[in-house]
């Protein structure tokens, strides 16, 4: 072997073990950050509260809904977002249960909830879950619907199919690290143009092929996932998120159908519900974090801009899932705004309720 020969022989062999120092490397750092002391770690994160009940959506998937608070109370509906599910809504639930009637529930193709009846992903069918469940749980006003990303998005297809439910029962609206439209544009923002382009591009193709997707979803989740903690981590929150919050939002997503990655996905990637906005005509909370990569503090003031009675209030430190990760101060903002909405809201005319027809589950 001549010299040329063992000199690339001997770099090829010096790069390989660079770059299986640096994968061990990595998982090491990711290892200890996963193992580290996280005082939300006592958490029952996974508790789904209350009582569970069913309600049949418009094409007749089932939908899982969870009360809890006083039956008399005022009513909070919490609307989650994409990949996870109503235990996403641990902190608030808990918080606000004392005083509110608390409805959650999972949307189709999440947690408990069926899979889209006929593959239905499409934003108007989330308008059309969220009416379904109105109609079931809160036969008369004032309540106050809260949305976080997906589910901001739900309450806008709402909007846009049924502009007479803001002001009718629907006394308040919070908007929670969402964004109407762009959302290739916000992605390009904080991932560059080029990266955004090319995720846009490929869901558009994963749509196509479900059995990519899962595939993708097998490699990112095998072995102790840290590959999917990481892509976790750096998505949905900021610097200093709890490890236990990251280990339950990567569970969520884990569990959560390949057909919801990719058919859901890509309609939100081409949703365009900016005229919707508008038709919120009631007191509206636009709450974002600061360093949230996917829906921006730009999306969101896009949003306050175009509703006709809107606050905006950034969270410092705080990524994607901010109701998790700042929960103290989320709890507090939102407190302050549903009490002040509720207190100016007089009762709507009784309407009948769905809830005799939905069936119960202990």
């Amino acid at each position: 072997m001549n010299r040329r020969a063992k000199r690339r022989l001997v770099g090829t062999a010096a790069g390989a073990a660079a770059v299986a120092l640096g994968t061990i490397a990595g998982r090491e750092a990711i290892r200890r950050e996963r193992n580290r002391p996280d005082p939300e770690g006592v958490e029952a994160l996974d508790e789904r509260p209350g009582v569970q009940r069913w309600v049949r959506s418009f094409d007749g998937t089932e939908l899982a809904v969870n009360v809890v608070g006083p039956e008399d109370g005022p009513t909070l509906v919490f609307v989650h977002g994409f990949g996870i599910s109503m235990t996403a809504w641990h902190y608030q639930w808990k918080y606000f249960s004392s005083r509110y009637r608390c409805v959650l529930f999972d949307q189709r193709g999440h947690g408990m909830s069926e899979p889209a009846k006929e593959g239905d992903y499409s934003e108007e069918a989330l308008g059309r879950d969220l009416r379904a469940v109105l109609d079931a749980e809160v036969a008369e006003g004032p309540a106050v619907v809260i949305g976080h990303s997906m589910g901001g998005m739900s309450v806008l297809a709402l909007a846009h199919q049924h502009p007479e439910e803001f002001g009718g029962r629907i006394r308040g609206v919070v908007l929670a690290n969402t964004a109407a439209s762009d959302l290739v544009a916000a992605m390009a923002a904080n991932l560059g143009a080029t990266v955004a382009t090319w995720l846009s591009v490929s869901i558009a193709r994963l749509a196509r092929h479900a059995d990519r997707v899962a595939a993708i979803r097998s490699r990112a989740f095998a072995g102790e996932a840290n590959l999917a903690y990481l892509i976790g981590r750096l998505t949905n929150f900021g610097p200093h998120a709890s490890p236990a919050l990251v280990e339950h939002v990567v569970g969520l997503a884990a569990r959560t159908a390949p057909e919801v990655w990719s058919d859901l996905m890509a309609s939100l990637v081409e949703m365009d519900l900016t005229e919707a906005i508008e038709q919120i005509r009631v007191p509206t909370l636009v709450l974002v974090g600061d360093v949230d990569r996917l829906t921006p503090p730009a999306s969101a003031l896009a949003i306050k801009h175009r509703l006709p009675d809107a606050r905006m209030v950034v969270l410092e430190g705080a990524g994607h899932c901010a109701m998790l990760e700042r929960h103290e101060q989320w709890n507090q903002v939102v407190g302050r705004f549903v009490g002040e909405t509720l207190a100016s809201a007089k009762p709507t005319p009784r309407r009948r309720s769905r809830r005799a027809s939905s069936s119960a589950a202990s």
